[in-house]
């Protein structure tokens, strides 16, 4: 029980990074780019949170699934954008089938428009989500060594930190 409480946890909380990543990012640009006079209404960050915390529950699931058997350093970037591609391709086909944009025809036009998008942007929060903990990792080595952190890369032979753990 503990052990899915503790995944559970895991995939709420990237949930929650992508929605708030999505919301504050988008928010800037629908801001500061598409609407910088403030004519539209402002309700881009939480428009663009709830699908951002879909991907992320999405990705999250995917890579949980695919990936159970290895640890984050042995993973790569395209790898992880690859697997958040899939997570977004395979909500953009849920919210296909659940009849968004009923008004747009053709059908390949509404598919295009929403699996295209929400496909590419979940490959971004990947791999940013990749660099970041990449990031994190090194700073903690670096903390712990007392060393500049110079060349610092992720441990390769400690014990195993599994994705499903």
């Amino acid at each position: 029980m503990r052990q899915w409480l503790k995944r559970l946890r895991g995939v709420v909380g990237m949930g929650l990074t992508w929605a708030i990543a999505w919301g504050l990012v988008g928010g800037l640009i629908m801001e500061g780019i598409v609407d910088p006079h403030g004519e539209i209404a402002d309700m881009w960050p939480q428009l663009l949170a709830i699908p951002g915390f879909l991907g992320g529950v999405a990705f999250s699931l995917v890579l949980a699934v695919a990936e159970r058997k290895h640890r984050f350093d042995e993973l790569s970037v395209s790898r992880f954008a690859a697997w958040g591609a899939l997570g977004g391709t395979l909500l953009g086909v849920l919210a296909l089938g659940a009849g968004i944009f009923p008004e747009v025809t053709p059908a390949w036009l509404r598919a295009a428009m929403v699996i295209g998008p929400y496909g590419a942007l979940n490959a971004i929060s990947a791999s940013g989500t990749l660099a970041i903990a990449r990031r994190g990792a090194a700073r903690s080595l670096e903390a712990g060594s007392g060393t500049d952190g110079g060349g610092v890369e992720l441990p390769g032979n400690e014990p195993p930190g599994r994705l499903t753990s």
